[in-house]
């Protein structure tokens, strides 16, 4: 198992840039799908029509220098002439505001930058990453809402850049950012697969793992799409009494579009449901994993409980039950569904350094690959 895990995150990482909509997360479907036939199971592919952002001009100018950067994908952009103005804090009377954050929606600076945006409180914003993480590179936060950007534009920038922002900031010099980008029609795929039960009166089982996001995405995602690949293989084999439905969706870093669309296909899915696996980010990571399991009863989390024992694990945290899930469990949740869910923190989250090897706790992931694997058997109700 550990060396399938292995072929598949190394594969997944080198693929390039998974970002919804371009041509590596098209052929990282096809790579999928052929993934999927070679265990001997049918993979099925529905697409969408999907407005992919373009960047074409994304950056800060400075007196003494350009800094080169990346969008927020889901604020107001501007025209190729830009925003002129002084440049200070955030929250400050300076046009562009600025100011430090981890790309996690919950962080404190998060927080107040989705304030100021709502508010409007600057012509212009500049997020510039946390220094905790490597400095050449940009960490970015998702685009919860994509479909319906706001605010003012927002450049996101790597924190080998900040001295030369404070510089500026301190000289109450003028600054100019250029946030021109365009959208381009193309097209988004899920990847889906079933494995018909012996009966298919009973509800069925669902596995989701999503399989986009911002960079390479070795620990955040490739966890998911290995352990959906290893629990495909073993219902296959273990003759399940119930189907189970599986899906790997794209549009993750934009407020989950890909599952979203899936949904849309299988309205009374949620619900009719036996359980939920949701497989989602970073259980993988090397750095700062600290994993978290989330589930929605008392059954459902009984159903992972033995396997967690017999393969010595212990997470970090679990969400308080009736808590609001964090990732793609909370679809389920509102729709009062039942799920078992699996993601972690991450010290390389949405930056360009996680990559394949350096990023991946390969002996711990194999772990948490099995414990799942066993539980989706079990639920199942296929013979190990």
């Amino acid at each position: 198992m550990q060396s399938r895990i292995a072929e598949i995150i190394s594969e997944y990482s080198r693929q390039g840039i998974h970002r919804t909509g371009t041509e590596v997360d098209n052929e990282s479907a096809v790579w999928l799908m052929q993934c999927i036939e070679e265990i001997g199971v049918e993979a099925t592919e529905s697409s969408f029509v999907f407005q992919r952002l373009q960047p074409v001009t994304t950056q800060l100018e400075l007196p003494d220098m350009t800094i080169s950067g990346v969008p927020l994908y889901d604020c107001r952009y501007t025209h190729e002439s830009g925003v002129t103005g002084s440049i200070g804090e955030l929250g400050s009377a300076a046009d562009i505001g600025v100011s430090m954050s981890l790309p996690h929606a919950s962080a404190p600076n998060a927080k107040l930058i989705h304030a100021a945006r709502k508010t409007g409180a600057h012509k212009a914003i500049v997020i510039v990453t946390d220094d905790r993480l490597p400095a050449d590179g940009v960490a970015l936060l998702n685009a919860e809402d994509f479909t319906e950007p706001f605010g003012p534009p927002v450049l996101q920038v790597a924190s080998k850049d900040w001295p030369a922002i404070q510089g500026a900031m301190q000289s109450d010099g003028q600054a100019k950012l250029v946030l021109h980008c365009e959208y381009v029609e193309t097209t988004a795929r899920n990847v889906e697969a079933k494995v018909a039960g012996s009966d298919p009166d009973l509800a069925p089982v669902v596995v989701m793992t999503p399989r986009s996001g911002w960079w390479f995405n070795a620990s955040e995602r490739g966890g998911g799409i290995a352990c959906f690949l290893e629990i495909l293989s073993a219902v296959k084999s273990a003759n399940p009494q119930r189907d189970v439905i599986f899906t790997a969706n794209t549009g993750h870093e934009l407020g989950h579009t890909g599952l979203d669309f899936f949904l849309h296909g299988n309205p009374g899915l949620i619900a009719d449901a036996h359980v939920w696996i949701h497989l989602g980010a970073n259980f993988a990571a090397k750095y700062g994993s600290e994993v978290r399991l989330q589930y929605s009863d008392d059954e459902a989390r009984a159903s992972l409980a033995p396997f967690l024992e017999s393969n010595s694990l212990s997470p970090a945290t679990v969400t308080p039950m009736g808590q609001r899930p964090l990732g793609e469990a909370r679809n389920v949740y509102d729709g009062k569904g039942r799920y078992v869910s699996i993601l972690g923190g991450n010290g390389l989250f949405h930056h360009p350094a996680d990559q394949w090897p350096h990023a991946v706790d390969l002996e711990l992931t194999t772990k948490w690959v099995a414990a799942f694997t066993q539980m989706a058997v079990f639920v199942s109700g296929g013979t190990s």
